[in-house]
């Protein structure tokens, strides 16, 4: 982030060992800010110990309506969180298929729904799905992330 895009802020990287030692450094009040996802966060907002100062997506979350986008706040810049399930290169096709359906069939069972929601997640519907959603997905984040990426490690020598 730049200081144009918020204006007499200086930022610190400042590397931890994950979420929960992330929190505890902001709870100590050692780190004033930090980027978390929103299932991680979501219930520390709502019991009032951290407050959310924007969702880092295109629209807001529908687990914290009231916070803002990254965009509304001022800076234009998107960074969801997402996973995935991989196998190792060569496996085959066959195996691929079987895994990506039994994925498909355990996020769709009812269950797994409530907890994403829980959780604060969502799970991918339809293409979205995948070796052809997960390669799409992965293509589509190289193309809008690298860009920022470079410019972030030109800004920094």
């Amino acid at each position: 982030m730049t200081e144009e895009a918020a204006p007499g802020a200086i930022f610190r990287i400042v590397h931890l060992d994950g979420g929960a030692t992330q929190f505890k450094e902001i709870m100590a009040g050692n780190v004033d800010a930090a980027f978390d996802n929103v299932g991680s966060i979501v219930p520390r907002v709502k019991s009032g110990e951290v407050r959310a100062l924007a969702v880092m997506d295109e629209a807001r979350s529908k687990f914290l309506p009231d916070v803002p986008t990254t965009k509304e706040a001022g800076v234009d810049f998107i960074f969801s969180a997402w996973n995935a399930m991989v196998a190792p290169k060569g496996t085959p096709k066959e195996i691929v298929d079987k895994l990506a359906d039994a994925l498909g069939k355990a996020l769709d069972d009812p269950t797994t729904k409530e907890r994403y929601v829980e959780l604060g997640s969502t799970a991918p519907q339809g293409a979205d799905r995948g070796p052809a959603g997960l390669q799409k997905l992965v293509e589509s984040e190289m193309a809008r992330i690298t860009p920022v990426l470079k410019e972030a490690a030109a800004a920094t020598k």
